[in-house]
């Protein structure tokens, strides 16, 4: 009788055990029409791999005097993968919960409509597209709930080169016209996810 009481309790705890992977959507993502999910797999007690999958949808940029079919702004899209290692820095706890470390690569496609005034005064209309690739490092602490949901916040510095090109040959737009984007190479990768452990 007294197994048959316990056996709940030793399921799940088998099943705790058994977890060896998150699924995790980025919370703030949503506010710049970007969908940001990654999926986390235990490698080691102390290591796991990472990719992370997003995409922007018609993301109107402010500012900057542009104008696109009377939005006043231009508009953005694209997709970007981010692969990285994680290396958790705890004795006490395994991966996959605690602070940890992590080394990234980061490739990114963008494309963007909007418009220009030439040298005659005249407003064009332009496509414009931005591939770039990053290295850099995140340290972040994950937290795991009930052994079902988990709450991961980092940020880190990275190395991005990128490059732009334009369907006019006389006008392109900056890497700054882009979301999230500077003129420099160096740039900071932060955020916050909520995920699901399985």
């Amino acid at each position: 009788m007294k197994i048959v009481a316990l056996l709940p309790a030793l399921l799940a705890a088998g099943v705790a055990q058994a977890q060896t992977n998150v699924l995790k959507v980025d919370i703030f993502q949503p506010i710049v029409n970007t969908l940001a999910l990654s999926f986390e797999h235990k490698l080691s007690p102390s290591s796991s791999f990472q990719i992370g999958l997003a995409g922007t949808f018609s993301y109107k940029e402010e500012g900057g005097g542009f104008s696109y079919n009377n939005s006043g702004s231009p508009q953005t899209s694209g997709f970007a993968i981010t692969p990285e290692y994680r290396y958790y820095l705890s004795e006490r706890r395994e991966a996959m919960e605690g602070f940890y470390a992590a080394p990234y690569a980061r490739y990114q496609y963008l494309s963007q409509k909007g418009s220009y005034t030439n040298v005659a005064g005249y407003t064009q209309a332009y496509n414009a597209s931005l591939n770039s690739f990053g290295l850099g490092l995140i340290i972040g602490r994950q937290w795991i709930f009930k052994q079902r949901f988990s709450l991961d916040a980092y940020i880190g510095p990275g190395y991005t080169f990128a490059g732009i090109s334009s369907d006019r040959p006389d006008y392109s737009p900056a890497k700054s016209d882009f979301w999230g984007y500077y003129d420099g190479n160096y740039d900071l990768r932060g955020g916050l996810t909520f995920g699901l452990a399985f």
